[in-house]
């Protein structure tokens, strides 16, 4: 005699749901938290990096638009242009390192988060103030002439 059971299973033992239940919560959080701190996917980072037109890629101002000290925001391009110096020109993602919000201003040679009150430095995007850990990812533009474009 043998002391398995003489009945048939009718469905998924119980390690099996569990395993799946586990497996599909996890699928879950990678997606969710696929585009990181890094910028890269849907954010700035790709945008600025992305394949360019021809032309140099999108314009997205003149030299002119972007104050000595300060910088503009593209939200629609997810990335902030600032000029720290005198004809030097840097673009950074838009997107906060602490929590994903919008930057809201440049001046002073400050980009400020108003989430929570990072802030980040205008010439090359470190870290000034926190909350935030992480610098501001890089994007790359091409200054042409007046024409500032993404590259």
């Amino acid at each position: 005699m043998s002391s398995a059971s003489s009945h048939p299973s009718a469905g998924p033992d119980r390690r099996s749901v569990v395993a799946a239940v586990g497996a599909a919560g996890l699928a879950a959080a990678l997606t969710a938290c696929g585009s990181g701190d890094d910028s890269a996917g849907t954010g700035a980072a790709a945008t600025a990096t992305g394949a360019a037109p021809e032309g140099g890629g999108a314009a997205l101002a003149r030299t002119a638009d972007i104050p000595e000290g300060g910088g503009k925001i593209f939200e629609d391009r997810g990335v902030v242009v600032t000029q720290p110096t005198a004809g030097t020109y840097k673009a950074f993602s838009a997107e906060c390192t602490h929590q994903g919000c919008a930057v809201g201003s440049v001046a002073n040679g400050t980009i400020v988060c108003p989430c929570h009150g990072s802030e980040f430095s205008a010439a090359d995007g470190s870290v000034r103030k926190g909350p935030a850990t992480k610098g501001l990812a890089p994007a790359r533009i091409t200054v042409s002439g007046d024409d500032i474009r993404l590259a």
